[in-house]
């Protein structure tokens, strides 16, 4: 009895480390574009295409590090991968705050996307380790900070921008994120593996699975490969839309910041919430459901009117990507199981990197200026990929020699 109170404890602390750790890579990567984008293109003279590729750069420090953070974390240990993810992702935003082109911002956005991949492996692996039972849970917790925290924070930094300006407001989130982030990052450890009996079940079953070379080799991985192409696509996209469409619309930035803001709220709850049901009804049920609900939400943009209808609509896009963030981690540990987790997942995350953002926010941009602001057509392929990528989740099963 004494051992499984200690274990709880661990776990518990496993937990909140992990969401400790992602809390300001989140805050930089899906509230920092969208609120400063402005002040991006008035400072430097960049159009909106320009703005979206500091996504498309994010993305490539991602899926480049994914697979190696995937291989890197066996050797150095989940909580020093993650502590070199809080000293990058501080060390970024402090250089992004002195920034004087476009190319600099570039440059950043690249490092903090790496950072992102420093914490987001070794969380998600630590927490299923913890929670076999219940992976689902656990990843969406973790998740849901990850995108929760810039629904929280895109208020504040909007103020701190008006009051104290965009230099020593980047300032002041890169001392808060290396304070906090080195803090979490000593709580992201893996619990002593159990011995294989009966009890330890879900352990030993996670522990059971496929290599890489194995997992590539399998429907069920480029299934998963091409939704996150899709999805993420149509996910990242409202990060810089969002407010983007607000000032077309006449708001003002405090309004248009609410767009971004329901975004978020339902990107990072809505990863416990789906994260949760996926435990319990199927990852493919969950996952197919919120993308229907995201590529007919992109259809109705363009037709209905009012700051309340688009930050609702805004909301089931963010729900959708939380879900792609929550859900799509526990079912490749169920398709592949856990013990060549983070390289595989990472492979998958080479889709999102390297794809999704091209795809993405730098698409969209480019067709906003050549169009001359139709947000009618963006919003339209983006809602197509949702669909797409709703009809392509739903076959994926794991592979009978898994």
């Amino acid at each position: 009895m004494e051992g499984e109170v200690k274990t709880e404890k661990g776990g518990i602390g496993a937990l909140l480390g992990s969401c400790g750790a992602v809390f300001w890579p989140g805050v930089m990567i899906f509230g920092f574009p969208g609120i400063v984008g402005q002040h991006w293109r008035q400072a430097f003279g960049v159009d909106r295409a320009a703005i979206g590729q500091t996504l498309f750069f994010v993305l490539a420090g991602t899926g480049i590090f994914m697979y190696l953070t995937g291989r890197w974390q066996a050797r150095i240990g989940h909580a020093g991968v993650a502590a070199l993810g809080a000293i990058l992702c501080a060390f970024s935003t402090w250089i992004l705050g002195g920034a004087s082109s476009m190319g600099e911002v570039y440059g950043c956005s690249f490092l903090i996307g790496v950072s992102s991949a420093f914490v987001y492996i070794p969380t998600l692996t630590v927490v299923q380790f913890w929670h076999p039972q219940r992976r689902g849970f656990a990843t969406g917790m973790v998740s849901m900070v990850f995108g929760l925290s810039a629904a929280l924070m895109s208020p504040v930094l909007t103020s701190l921008l008006l009051h104290w300006g965009y230099g020593s407001t980047t300032r002041m989130v890169s001392l808060f994120s290396l304070g906090t982030g080195l803090l979490a990052a000593m709580f992201v450890r893996m619990p002593r593996t159990p011995p294989l009996e009966p009890k330890h079940a879900p352990i030993a079953e996670m522990i059971q699975s496929m290599t890489v070379r194995e997992a590539l080799q399998t429907k069920a991985f480029w299934l998963l490969w091409f939704t996150w192409v899709l999805a993420g696509a149509g996910g990242i996209a409202m990060v810089t839309l969002s407010t983007a469409f607000g000032h077309s619309m006449g708001l003002g930035a405090r309004e248009s910041v609410l767009l971004l803001t329901a975004f978020n709220i339902t990107n990072g709850l809505g990863r416990y919430l789906s994260g949760h049901v996926s435990d319990r009804i199927g990852r493919n049920q969950t996952m197919t459901a919120t993308f229907l609900a995201a590529g007919c939400a992109y259809g109705l943009f363009s037709s209905l009117e009012g700051l309340l209808v688009w930050s609702i609509l805004a909301a089931f896009v963010g729900l959708a990507f939380g879900t792609l963030f929550a859900v799509s981690a526990p079912l490749a540990s169920d398709c592949f199981g856990m013990k060549h987790f983070g390289a595989i997942f990472g492979l998958v995350f080479t889709a999102y990197g390297f794809v999704a953002g091209p795809l993405g926010p730098w698409l969209s941009g480019y067709v906003l200026d050549a169009t001359g602001g139709r947000f009618d057509q963006v919003f339209g392929y983006l809602g197509v990929s949702f669909l797409t990528a709703a009809v392509l989740i739903w076959f994926v099963k794991k592979p009978h020699s898994a």
